[in-house]
């Protein structure tokens, strides 16, 4: 039973439990009850929790929240309007279409960091841009002309400025800053010397639109965005640029405890943050690495640490008998292989759509494998057409019929290519089945390749890797970090700035 000292959190999730039962909404709001409570526990005085979910659980997580962080700690409820609606199956519904999630933001003490957001990209700050500011300068700099007139009487202002004459109650600043910002061009001069000298605002110095609690700003990621990577919760890399830079400064921790494909992580290296990602699933750890090596240039090991992998073979023969399955998609990731689900049919195939990853099962996915676990996508000559090379894991005893069963995929699937990744040494028989596969010939870099290939997950953690052209496209790359940004990282890193407040 999860505790709070006074016993809070066990009671509301007991009432709670006696309210809507025992069921997967019940087991859900335990789960997320114990790792809110050690997220509570973590968080410094400085700190503040996001919290994304839909509207069937929002209800009963903010009470959760309000338990934990207590109801004076609780900052926002955002609406994210993550889809469009138009396809919203509401025409043949009881109910409304659903086009926003909800995102709580709770802070951990009154001294929680906050950094107010704007968006000058917003179509009604710009109309208003346009409507108020209808001047421009000789610099081609639109402004507004704004009042200098004190509000109040103030004879210690009350002076003549270049034939202008004074207000009756005084200019609002001192002669010495009207001076100032005569030279730096920021007055305004009527041409009727009756007139009054005006400050020039002007709108490239406004920030834009203030950010509220409704954000429709930030769409969802649809099959077209350049930055999909497939992962199917995949959050938009502007949301989490937009948390991080509201709620913490330059050289602060990032936590993301759901880590998934590691948007948060990636959002808070370009940002100049310090980060820490959580996931149970290793084909989330392998996405992790893939982007931010795609984006950041960073090598695990010296650049980062990952804990919780296998990193020898008791480690490794420990993780296949704890969970098979992890230990697929963890050998899987030491040839940066897409794994598949049981469909042998769905391996992709054909041309890449517009440089994309093609469709295949959702990856990850448990099931029968029918021969097959992974697949690894390349080009290899100018025609433009995806060669493969699909990947089978074994966890226990091999044998050479397995192999004899590989070859007959790649038969049956005209793939180019057959790894074969075992647990155990292969046996000479299983070596001269692999022989006797023949070669394939690379168009691409005039080269031959065994056609199955039989790797140990002990020469894979030593450094061996599979044989075949490098031209691999099996997960859609990360966009790069733009060079200024990473330059902007990596001066931050090397001064040391502000590395005290998490």
């Amino acid at each position: 039973m999860v505790t709070r000292g006074d016993t809070r959190v066990a009671t509301l999730l007991s009432a709670l439990r006696q309210s809507i039962g025992t069921n997967q909404m019940m087991a859900y709001l335990v789960m997320m009850a114990a790792r809110l409570v050690e997220l509570h526990r973590v968080l410094k005085p400085t700190g503040s929790l996001y919290l994304h979910c839909d509207p069937t659980a929002s209800h009963y997580l903010k009470v959760v929240l309000d338990t934990i962080f207590d109801p004076e700690n609780f900052r926002n409820e955002i609406t994210w309007k993550r889809r469009v609606g138009m396809s919203s199956a509401v025409h043949d519904s009881n109910r409304f279409g659903i086009c926003t999630d909800i995102l709580f933001f709770y802070a951990r003490t009154s001294q929680a960091s906050f950094n107010p957001q704007y968006n000058i990209d917003d179509p009604e700050y710009q109309e208003y841009i346009k409507e108020r500011f209808t001047m421009v300068d000789e610099k081609g700099r639109r402004f507004q002309p704004t009042s200098l007139v004190n509000p109040a009487y103030r004879p210690n202002l009350i002076y003549d400025y270049k034939g202008y004459k004074s207000p009756d109650n005084g200019w609002m600043i001192t002669k010495e800053k009207m001076e100032q910002w005569d030279k730096e061009g920021r007055l305004y001069f009527p041409k009727d010397k009756t007139g009054r000298i005006r400050r020039k605002s002007f709108a490239d110095e406004l920030k834009g639109m203030p950010i509220q609690n409704l954000w429709t700003d930030i769409p969802e990621l649809n099959s077209q965005a350049q930055e999909r990577l497939g992962y199917p919760t995949q959050k938009p890399l502007a949301l989490l640029e937009r948390i991080i830079n509201a709620s913490s400064n330059a050289g602060d921790v990032v936590l993301d405890p759901f880590c998934g494909c590691g948007t948060t992580i990636a959002a808070a290296q370009k940002l100049g943050r310090k980060w820490i990602g959580i996931d149970v699933t290793h084909l989330s750890i392998a996405l992790m690495k893939y982007r931010l090596q795609d984006m950041f240039n960073l090598v695990e090991k010296k650049d980062y640490d990952v804990k919780g992998e296998p990193e020898d073979l008791p480690s490794a023969r420990q993780l296949a008998q704890d969970d098979r399955y992890q230990f697929q998609w963890w050998a899987l990731s030491l040839v940066r292989a897409r794994p598949l689900g049981g469909d042998v049919g769905a391996i992709p195939r054909g041309r890449p759509e517009r440089g994309r990853p093609e469709r295949g099962r959702p990856e990850g996915k448990k099931g029968s494998d029918k021969g097959i676990d992974g697949v690894i996508t390349f080009l290899d000559d100018n025609t433009g057409q995806v060669k493969r090379a699909l990947v089978q894991v074994k966890s226990g005893k091999v044998k050479s019929g397995d192999l004899r069963d590989l070859r007959g995929v790649l038969e049956r699937e005209g793939a180019a290519l057959g790894i074969f990744i075992t647990l155990e040494p292969p046996s000479k028989d299983m070596l001269a089945e692999a022989a006797s596969a023949g070669v394939y010939h690379s168009p691409g870099w005039n080269q031959d390749y065994a056609r199955v290939q039989i790797l140990t997950v002990a020469d894979l953690l030593n450094g061996a890797e599979v044989k075949m052209s490098p031209a691999a496209l099996t997960f859609k790359q990360a966009q790069k970090a733009k060079p200024r940004e990473r330059a902007r990282m990596r001066d931050m890193f090397e001064r040391g700035e502000d590395f005290g407040q998490d």
